[in-house]
């Protein structure tokens, strides 16, 4: 008689449910307190205990990872909806505002990543987001919308550079002007005309 393994079974529901609440409160924690923020506090206001939280999330860098992750998953995902529903200009200029929020808000949270070490998950990070602006970039560039030489890297370093140097800026109204410059200069120009 040959034994077979068991059935791999999934997380159970009360367990994906408490992932899902301690990630969610995360988010909110790190943006109002930084990725300093107590892991019992977290925990806390998860309704779990400190044990539910490290079963989960072995260490503060494997939450701060969890929360940067599915930030930029679903900031990839809107591109991806944008790519369907809007004119390709429109679609790269309403993501790259959105990449703005993103790294204007998350600045600490990836730092913090970084300093823990992580740095082979922040090169995965860093790669999806270069991988998300080509596609958009590139159909804006079939559509004849912006500069044929224009690369997805010289874009994300435009809107971080934009980030870190508006970071105090609480208004955003820097950081909006100087994102509507850095896609003006995108733009395919016209040729001139002869004659």
């Amino acid at each position: 008689m040959v034994e077979r393994d068991p059935p791999r079974r999934g997380p159970r529901t009360d367990a994906r449910r408490n992932r899902e609440r301690l990630l969610a409160v995360a988010h909110e924690a790190f943006a109002e307190g930084g990725p300093e923020t107590s892991l019992a506090e977290i925990a806390r206001r998860a309704g779990v205990g400190q044990g539910t939280l490290y079963r989960h999330f072995p260490s503060r860098a494997e939450l701060l990872r969890a929360v940067l992750a599915d930030r930029i998953e679903r900031l990839c995902l809107r591109a991806a909806h944008l790519s369907a529903t809007e004119p390709a200009d429109a679609a790269l200029a309403a993501w790259l505002r959105l990449f703005l929020d993103h790294a204007r808000v998350n600045q600490g949270l990836a730092g913090a990543f970084m300093i823990e070490e992580l740095e082979m998950s922040v090169a995965d990070c860093h790669q999806t987001i270069t991988a998300t602006a080509a596609g958009l970039l590139d159909r804006a560039r079939l559509a004849g919308t912006v500069r044929a030489d224009l690369r997805p890297e010289d874009l994300l370093a435009l809107v971080v550079g934009i980030a870190l140097t508006t970071a105090r800026d609480d208004s955003g109204e820097q950081a909006d002007r100087l994102l509507a410059l850095a896609l003006d200069a995108a733009r395919q120009k016209p040729a001139p005309r002869t004659g």
